[in-house]
């Protein structure tokens, strides 16, 4: 039973950082990506600072959910003439079809947007983040109370810093 465990969570660990991909691999990395993985795929452009804000975000992210497969791609190289006020963008896709979408980072907080909220925003209807061990409702639970969980862990830390600050 235990080593059933073990080989069900080597398989949905898979994964652990963002794959740099062009318009060819799309079809092979996203739309042929097996049924039970979440794609999330990142649209960018180089030199737009919202672009580096997001992808060090989705980066954190990768790493704590080695069972979700992140991508990135020029958003150009994805979509021809995609305008650059629309990136960031992320794609979310399960069973080759875009399960959300989401336009700049006003979902995740703006400018101040952080793994945490982008977590959140993922998980609001369905288990995109797989932390690696099972693909479960009680996993999803598991990744919305963790992202929570850190969430408070870093308003708290920057309250006290602040508290801190104040009293010299």
């Amino acid at each position: 039973m235990r080593l059933a465990e073990l080989r069900e969570a080597a398989k949905a660990a898979r994964f652990g950082s963002i794959l740099p991909i062009t318009g060819s691999d799309f079809v092979r990395e996203v739309s042929q990506a097996p049924s039970d993985i979440w794609v999330v795929v990142f649209l960018f452009k180089d030199g737009i600072p919202e672009c580096g804000l997001l992808q060090n975000c989705l980066e954190e992210l990768a790493t704590r959910y080695p069972g979700t497969k992140f991508v990135k791609i020029i958003s150009t190289d994805c979509i021809p003439n995609y305008p650059d006020r629309n990136v960031p963008t992320i794609l979310v896709y399960n069973n080759s079809a875009v399960k959300g979408t989401y336009i700049g980072l006003q979902k995740f907080g703006g400018k101040r947007c952080t793994p945490e909220s982008v977590a959140l925003a993922l998980c609001q209807s369905d288990p995109v983040l797989n932390d690696g061990h099972g693909g479960s409702n009680s996993s999803r639970d598991n990744v919305i109370e963790g992202v929570r969980r850190k969430f408070i862990e870093k308003v708290v830390a920057q309250h006290e810093e602040r508290e801190e600050e104040d009293s010299d």
